[in-house]
């Protein structure tokens, strides 16, 4: 190349290329996402009810005083995660949702750090900006700012979890899980893993934690008995508006409840094979892919046949959804990301037109997107299942490990 060519046609590597396109896009994004739409706020507002608990905990009047039977959010959090939340109320409301914001806008940035990183990525490659971008064009990341909730945090404190745990850093993964589990408990599935691993110390923390807050918090509580005898009887009912779960949803369309255990309990079993699979084949020759796609079939499931699953739990699957890059994904077809489409996409299918089924695509896209999902985890582990079966009694030779001790690298690795 002459010096005319070297100045007419600079060469620009093809990742530097992706970086330069996917930077400013997702710059701009987050801008959006939070100065615009987060501060903007919406009707349903989650930030209120953990304002006025943190107020009233500070000022010694009674937090769990509402009304159940409204449609409007409630403030759900036990002691412990009341005590957290009360230095917001220092604030006024208007600057402590603000700085909250600011706070998880900063938090899911270092969340998509932290993935980058965990799946072996460096910062400066284009998979950040990448996930950058992702997060903040679903609606999981896009209504945690609008509402202004704690999703993000309990997505730090999985990401910490994980990434401690399979560095064998025990104690300080149970800190991390258990600082979650003290304000809301969507993560407590992931400790069958901790049984699963055989990392006990990790539940030393992990139930400590919770519990030593607690501990810390009930005296200081005006009304701690009424989070046991009212909040909690709430907890455990389904309710049939904002949650996607099978029996909200069914509750919602009145569908027969024989029909949605029937749809629980196959969940369920799909579940129970999928984990199952999952420990005897790859807990030892590949842990990370192991913990990632366990830790989203856990808790899709849990999303699905718990008494409630709200849209925005999804952002708790992108370390599912990150295994796409590692052979022997679950998350190599296109089911499963049309599955990701459904309970993750900002879309609206509100229609003028069409209306009766535009409201309903509106309503079931995320039940339907988790339900195809964790069918479609199911089915590639399924055929994997019959092929090595095949292959065994064909005269090949199948072992999947041993189950007992030994470095997690050790055994075949899996076809993809």
């Amino acid at each position: 190349m002459n010096v005319v060519e070297r100045y007419l046609y600079p060469r620009v590597e093809s990742q530097r290329i992706i970086s330069l396109i996917l930077w400013p896009i997702s710059v701009m994004m987050i801008i959006q996402r939070s100065l615009i739409l987060g501060v903007n706020g919406h009707r349903t507002d989650d930030f209120t009810p953990v304002y006025n608990a943190a107020f009233n905990f500070l000022n010694r009047l009674p937090v769990y005083n509402e009304n159940y039977s409204t449609v409007d959010p409630h403030y759900l959090y036990p002691p412990s995660g009341t005590m957290l939340m009360a230095p917001l109320a220092v604030l006024n409301p208007e600057y402590s949702r603000w700085l909250f914001i600011a706070a998880s806008v900063v938090v899911l940035i270092l969340c998509a750090y932290l993935l980058t990183r965990m799946f072996g990525y460096s910062y400066d490659s284009w998979v950040f900006p990448a996930l950058l971008l992702f997060f903040f064009s679903t609606e999981t990341v896009a209504h945690t700012l609008i509402f202004t909730n704690f999703n993000g945090f309990v997505l730090l404190g999985m990401l910490a979890f994980m990434m401690l745990m399979m560095r064998r850093h025990d104690l300080w993964a149970g800190v991390a899980i258990g600082l979650t589990l003290a304000v809301k408990p969507v993560l407590a599935p992931l400790l069958l893993l901790v049984l699963l691993n055989r990392q006990w110390k990790i539940l030393v923390t992990a139930i400590g934690v919770p519990l030593v807050l607690n501990v810390l918090a009930w005296p200081l509580s005006k009304d701690p008995m009424d989070f046991v005898h009212r909040t909690v009887p709430y907890l455990g009912e389904s309710r049939d508006y904002y949650n996607s779960s099978i029996t909200g949803n069914a509750a919602y369309f009145g569908v027969d409840s024989w029909l949605a255990w029937l749809l629980r309990i196959a969940f369920v079993v799909m579940a129970v094979f999928s984990l199952w699979f999952l420990y005897r084949y790859y807990r030892r020759s590949d842990e990370l892919l192991w913990l990632a796609t366990s830790s989203g079939v856990l808790l899709g499931t849990t999303f699905l046949v718990g008494s409630l699953g709200q849209g925005y739990y999804s952002m708790l699957l992108f370390p599912l959804l990150m295994t796409v890059f590692q052979t022997g994904s679950t998350m190599r077809n296109w089911p499963a990301w049309l599955g990701v489409y459904g309970c993750m996409t900002f879309d609206v299918f509100d229609s003028k037109k069409w209306e009766p089924f535009g409201r309903y695509l509106e309503y079931n896209k995320v039940p339907l997107g988790w339900s195809l999902l964790m069918i479609s985890v199911f089915c590639v582990l399924l055929f994997r299942y019959l092929d090595l079966r095949e292959a065994d009694a064909s005269g090949g030779s199948v072992d999947g490990g041993s189950s007992d001790g030994g470095s997690v690298h050790d055994g075949p690795v899996p076809a993809a």
